[in-house]
């Protein structure tokens, strides 16, 4: 079950670890049409629910999801540990990196780890 709580202000869809995995566009259009319908202006979701190929950048699964927030102003947290993915993967450790610096996608270990993120 998703739920909108707001921290520090700020709306956030926070999106159960069971669920329909997120393999692509269509299920990321759906998930930001629910968020954008409950008022929230980020996304929170568990990695669980993430198919493995978003994790394998030459698919270009992360980025065509990623693109589909950004097009709707709605930022997305990948929660979890995807540290079995980053360990393989010089690009995706460089891809994380670089999206945790900008304000669209973060990829999060908790929701500490985001509260600390939203503090104006």
């Amino acid at each position: 079950m998703s739920t909108l709580r707001t921290i520090h202000d700020v709306p956030v869809f926070l999106c159960a670890a069971e669920g329909e995995a997120i393999c692509g566009e269509r299920e990321a259009l759906d998930l930001i049409g629910n968020a954008s319908y409950q008022g929230a202006q980020w996304v929170v979701l568990p990695v669980e629910r993430l198919a493995d190929h978003f994790f394998q950048l030459s698919t270009r699964v992360a980025g065509d999801i990623a693109q589909k927030f950004v097009n709707y102003r709605m930022g997305l947290v990948v929660l979890g540990d995807i540290s079995r993915h980053t360990a393989s993967s010089t690009a995706l450790r460089d891809f994380v990196r670089e999206s945790n610096r900008g304000r669209q996608l973060w990829f999060l270990t908790d929701l500490d780890e985001l509260r600390e993120r939203l503090k104006p």
